[in-house]
């Protein structure tokens, strides 16, 4: 018997207040339309080297950035990219997060279910 195969969850990267905001501008600049890399280099003020690491960061996040004709353009919607953005570690400790997780929403489940894990 085979098993059905699932898509897995994206697996969330710890990054940087800093990485996490220029990841923000980048989806921002991209949403006005096609970019070439000389353009986002010196409107973030990064290297090359960054902003490919930035790039493979987008992918694993599921956000889809594409190269046509020598620009980059998001092929998301720019309000679900960047709800798909990693957020950095807000340093909450295990109650901060027990009361957090006190709702009835799909976001309050998901901690729930994490501190399920955790506590188990």
């Amino acid at each position: 018997m085979s098993k059905k195969r699932t898509r897995p969850a994206v697996a969330s990267k710890a990054v940087s207040l800093e990485r996490a905001g220029r990841l923000y501008r980048l989806l921002r600049f991209l949403e006005t339309g096609a970019k070439s890399r000389a353009a986002i280099l010196q409107k973030l003020r990064i290297d090359i080297r960054t902003f490919y690491r930035d790039l493979e960061l987008l992918r694993h996040c599921e956000i889809s950035v594409e190269l046509a004709k020598r620009k980059y353009t998001l092929e998301d919607d720019v309000e679900e990219a960047t709800s798909r953005l990693p957020l950095p570690d807000p340093g909450l400790s295990l109650g901060d997060a027990v009361i957090l997780a006190k709702g009835r929403t799909q976001v309050h489940l998901k901690l729930k279910r994490l501190l399920s894990a955790i506590m188990a």
